[in-house]
């Protein structure tokens, strides 16, 4: 209706210009004939005068009265020209304001009492698709109404505490050191500052260790240059990325030295051309970033051999600890993801994890706030298809037969990250789950 409307308003625009082209052409005509009509009069008066006076020659008399009957003759055409002008005019008027117009509004007129039908049959439309929806919309908000009554606060926060409680009983009192006696301290088996075997520990000025409050700001984790901080196939794969990055940019480099080399001998060549010297900074820049790229490339090389070895060292050590499972049952679920997965990939991905360095000085409460600030909500249920005992960091233990709640679906490197009904999340190697979204 939009197209239609713009075509009708182009057909009246292009009969009021044919219309004002008439009138114009009139005017042109009507301009002309009152020109040689006032041409033709100076003519007879012209040849009037010299018929009278009796110095002018009777050629002179001739030549004016024939002049003057010219101009007289073009007149005549000029009215008559004006004259059929003017009637076209008129006729072409009459049917644009009597035919032409009252055309254009009538089919104006029927497009907008179409729109009008069809603007009415959409809000019926819409109108009839509110009323079946506003039973289910009702419906969900009694729901919500109920759910909301519902609510036990109470139940809800002992949920959040079992959930989230540490497990750490709490320490003891904090005992005298009475260091005017060399090596006289009693201790205390509930102190935190004793080791278990009851010998004291000895502090110097810059070894106590600091208080780890239960609310205190955690430890954010330290991301290194090598990526150390995480497990030894996310490494790796992290320092191959690096290693083809710093590759492509080394060649990019190499490239440009080439560019600027031939560009200098053309300089050398034709100096009209540019100033050799003008080149020198930009191919000392680029031999520092090609011998900085070089180094870079080194390093990563380095670091990516050293953590295939520990990935290589980490399976070996998998496959002492592990025995290799048995197959999957028949009766697993087409969905379970261990369907997909041999044997030896399973006793691969079980140790990806780097192991706990023995001493890395842990916090107590580590996990607990960030399970406290950031609760999430699992995405589904697993069920434990073997055991898996998880020594490596970021890890988790299970049992076979153990119903877990999915955190985290696998990102690609055979790891799924579950929480244990008991307490605890981790990641634990996809290959040994039954895994149903929500």
């Amino acid at each position: 209706m939009k197209q239609e409307r713009k075509m009708h308003f182009q057909e009246g625009r292009r009969a009021q210009q044919q219309l004002e082209s008439g009138f114009k052409q009139l005017e042109n005509s009507k301009r002309k004939f009152e020109r040689d009509c006032r041409e033709a009069e100076k003519a007879a008066q012209t040849a009037e005068r010299l018929d009278q006076d009796i110095n002018a020659t009777k050629a002179d008399v001739e030549k004016a009265k024939q002049q003057a009957h010219l101009r007289s003759h073009m007149a005549e055409e000029s009215k008559n020209e004006y004259a059929a002008q003017l009637q076209r005019f008129n006729r072409d008027q009459a049917h644009f304001y009597f035919s032409q117009m009252p055309q254009i509004f009538d089919k104006l007129q029927d497009m907008d009492e179409r729109r009008a039908t069809h603007l009415g049959a959409g809000y019926g439309l819409l109108s009839e698709a509110e009323l079946q929806v506003l039973p289910i919309i009702t419906k969900c908000l009694e729901g919500m109404k109920v759910a909301a009554a519902a609510v036990d606060s109470k139940n809800d926060s002992q949920v959040l505490i079992e959930l989230n409680k540490s497990g750490f009983a709490r320490p003891g009192d904090v005992e005298f050191e009475d260091f005017s006696q060399p090596m006289n301290r009693t201790h205390s088996d509930s102190s935190l500052g004793t080791p278990s075997d009851g010998r004291p520990e000895l502090r110097g000025p810059g070894r106590s260790r600091a208080k780890r409050w239960p609310f205190g700001k955690k430890n954010k984790t330290v991301v290194t240059e090598d990526f150390s901080h995480l497990p030894p196939e996310q490494q790796r794969k992290r320092l191959q990325q690096q290693l083809e990055e710093r590759n492509r940019e080394l060649q990019k480099e190499i490239d440009q030295r080439e560019a600027l080399k031939k560009m200098k001998d053309v300089y050398e060549k034709t100096p009209q051309m540019g100033d050799p010297t003008s080149l020198e900074p930009q191919i000392v820049e680029t031999l520092n970033n090609i011998e900085r790229l070089k180094l870079e490339v080194q390093k990563y090389e380095a670091w990516l051999a050293e953590a295939e070895s520990r990935v290589l060292s980490n399976r070996g050590d998998s496959l002492s600890r592990h025995t290799r499972p048995p197959d999957p049952p028949a009766s697993a679920p087409p969905d379970s993801s261990s369907s997909s997965n041999s044997g030896s990939q399973e006793n691969k991905e079980s140790c990806e994890e780097p192991p706990l360095e023995e001493g890395q000085d842990t916090p107590i409460y580590t996990e607990f706030d960030e399970d406290f600030e950031e609760s999430a909500s699992p995405i589904g249920h697993c069920v434990a298809i073997y055991h898996f005992e998880g020594s490596s960091e970021g890890t988790i233990s299970m049992a076979e037969g153990e119903d877990l709640s999915l955190m985290e679906e696998d990102k690609g490197d055979g790891w799924t990250r579950v929480r244990r009904k008991q307490g605890g999340e981790g990641y634990v190697p996809t290959s040994y789950l039954r895994v149903t979204l929500n």
